[in-house]
């Protein structure tokens, strides 16, 4: 019997992973986060992962076969260089110890775009450097090399995801698609850099489908999940002015590009597209419409 276990589960990619496990066919699948939610096909749990008695005794009552794990600091502004990374480093090892002692066989978990040499701009799994900028990359990229060296010797295939740009509903309100889109709902300017750097970004419910391809199956190591598209981001902001039907109140070029952004970062999908056999089904305008509706609900 599978019995899946997804940490973050209320944050913006897990919630959107619980709805892909079901929709795949997971029956048994347990979802903690800090407080419960109510997703149909379900079962929650609420856990401290910081403390090291609450996440063992979680262990021991769900004793998961799979595990995917999200939970990290997301704060926009915040998470680049806060020292909860520190944090979170050591509560996903023991996590880890505890799913292996407790009898987990696979364990998946999010990684970052960040742990790579921006100066590279298209991002190989096999031989870009690995030089992350910031205190979140380097967290993030320390965890991997730990599961990676780990996961054979308490006998658990692992996987690394490594995450570009995600977009969609239930995003942090502060990050750019929902902040142009509540400020063109709201008839107010959205000002945004000049747009001409290009990004890879992918629909939330097909990253999070990717990840549940890649805990089905046995495929090990880091693994790429993006679009393999690069697209300018202010065809992007474009794209949703035309949406919304408010094009002329976004200002390109009100901000400033931070000296630290590289013109382009995109992700090389071979192994995704090639290895896993995965590919997005969502393209651009679909996911900003369900972006868009979204806020127009919830803004």
């Amino acid at each position: 019997m599978k019995r899946v276990l997804v940490t973050g589960a209320g944050g913006f990619l897990g919630t959107h992973c619980l709805a892909a496990l079901v929709a795949r066919g997971w029956s048994d699948v347990h979802a903690v986060s800090r407080s419960a939610g109510r997703e149909p096909g379900v079962t929650w749990h609420t856990c401290n992962l910081f403390d090291a008695d609450d996440l063992a005794a979680l262990m021991r009552s769900v004793k998961p076969t799979h595990a995917l794990h999200f939970a990290w600091c997301t704060t926009p502004g915040e998470y680049w260089t806060s020292p909860e990374n520190l944090r979170w480093v050591a509560a996903s090892v023991t996590l880890l110890e505890e799913f292996a002692r407790s009898g987990g066989r696979r364990f998946v978990a999010a990684g970052t775009c960040a742990e790579y040499d921006w100066q590279h701009g298209f991002c190989s799994e096999q031989t870009t450097p690995l030089a992350p900028g910031s205190p979140y990359g380097s967290a993030k990229h320390a965890f991997q090399i730990l599961l990676s060296s780990f996961g054979p010797v308490l006998g658990v295939s692992t996987a690394w995801c490594r995450i570009f740009f995600p977009y969609g509903p239930y995003e942090h309100r502060e990050r750019l698609v929902p902040y142009v889109i509540r400020s063109l709902l709201g008839g107010e300017p959205a000002l945004c850099t000049s747009g001409e750097h290009r990004r890879d970004f992918l629909y939330a419910g097909d990253v999070t489908d990717a990840f549940a391809a890649l805990l089905e199956s046995d495929l090990a190591g880091a693994v790429n999940i993006g679009s393999g598209e690069p697209v300018a981001v202010k065809s992007l902001v474009a794209a949703i002015g035309e949406r919304i039907g408010r094009p002329e109140l976004i200002r390109l070029g009100a901000r400033p590009l931070p000296a630290s952004e590289p013109d382009l970062l995109v992700a090389d999908v071979r192994r995704l597209r090639d290895e896993l056999g995965w590919r997005p089904r969502t393209a651009l305008t679909q996911g900003i419409e369900a972006s868009v509706e979204f806020w127009k609900r919830y803004g």
